[in-house]
């Protein structure tokens, strides 16, 4: 745990979850060569890593440390949660969809680059500078959605998640962005946007690489 301290947050989590990936894979590696309870040790693993990171949190850390670590929690947690849901299906190979279905970050040597898998849609990672930016805690539903909006990005599309206000539609698009290290910015839609201002919406957005996410998408009108 005490590398955490030595490397920016972004880095730190990004390297903590290429690392979760590459455990999972080993314990999958093991699984196959005989070691049964190699995903069941892996699992004891990860909450002793947890219960250090809670113990670090309950002393004193400058509030950059302490929101750099209550970030990687967050996301330990649900890696966490993974692996149990893992050990309860018995999942023996790494091809299975409950595993494939996940934001799987890893380092590929060759290449010299961070890559990020979910399904059969490969992204690279866009190192995009976010800075020390809180994560959401993911839900089965957030998984869900990460699956359908990576999918639409694999065939060059987009998404468009709907639902009752306060959600967390808006919220999801952005930890999805944060997660591949890409910029997402916010545009709050309403009737007073004309084409011409979509228009200089669309040419940033290409000009800069970002994401770009209209809340209230539907207060546009038809013609725009």
């Amino acid at each position: 745990e005490l590398w955490i301290f030595d490397f920016p947050a972004q880095v730190a989590l990004t390297s903590s979850q290429i690392w979760w990936t590459t455990d999972v894979g080993i314990a999958f590696s093991r699984l196959e060569e005989g070691y049964e309870t190699a995903l069941k040790d892996f699992h004891k693993k990860q909450i002793s890593q947890l219960n250090t990171l809670i113990t670090l949190l309950l002393g004193e850390l400058p509030p950059g440390d302490r929101q750099k670590i209550m970030t990687i929690c967050t996301i330990d947690v649900h890696a966490r949660d993974v692996v149990a849901k893992l050990i309860s299906q018995k999942v023996v190979s790494p091809q299975a969809f409950t595993w494939l279905s996940q934001l799987r970050h890893r380092w590929e040597d060759t290449q010299k680059h961070c890559f990020v898998n979910i399904c059969d849609a490969q992204f690279q990672y866009f190192y995009e500078y976010l800075g020390n930016s809180p994560r959401l805690v993911i839900t089965p539903l957030t998984d869900r959605c990460y699956i359908t909006l990576t999918q639409s990005l694999h065939l060059t599309m987009s998404g468009a998640p709907a639902g009752p206000a306060g959600t967390g539609k808006t919220e999801t698009t952005k930890d999805l962005g944060r997660a591949l290290g890409m910029m997402v910015y916010v545009f709050n839609c309403s009737e007073q946007m004309d084409y011409k201002s979509i228009g200089n919406i669309y040419k940033g957005l290409v000009q800069t690489g970002a994401w770009g996410c209209f809340d209230e998408f539907n207060r546009i009108s038809v013609e725009v």
